[in-house]
């Protein structure tokens, strides 16, 4: 099992960047497929990104490719997601989610943090 906490969200203008982190429990963080996905309001759950268990490999939707970066520290037990050029529609919760064998786009992972609002303004 694992336990994820995420943190990082706020206020931003459109245009402008936020760093989220997740940080994870255990000491088998290296096993786990990390990805960051979110829920705005009204919506369906969706996939943002994903990194591979050694992070020699990434995944995002078309939505945010080459505006947001995911990344991770398997030392620290650290998932990040680096979003730039934020647009209005980016406003959602945003969740870090783990899993040994996941379906990279998927929205359906097996860990789920408790959640960090991102809200952009235009």
């Amino acid at each position: 099992q694992v336990v994820l906490v995420e943190s990082g969200g706020g206020l931003v203008q459109a245009g402008g960047s936020l760093r989220l982190s997740c940080a994870a429990s255990g000491r088998t963080f290296s096993s786990y497929a990390m990805g960051w996905l979110r829920q705005a309001p009204g919506k369906e759950r969706e996939f943002v990104a994903a990194i591979s268990w050694s992070g020699g490999s990434t995944y995002y939707a078309d939505s945010v490719k080459g505006r947001f970066t995911i990344s991770r520290d398997n030392a620290k037990n650290t998932v990040y997601l680096q979003m730039n050029s934020l647009k209005p529609e980016d406003t959602a919760v945003y969740y870090c989610a783990a899993d040994q064998n996941p379906v990279f786009g998927s929205p359906h992972w097996g860990y789920w943090g408790q959640g960090t609002q991102v809200t952009v303004s235009s």
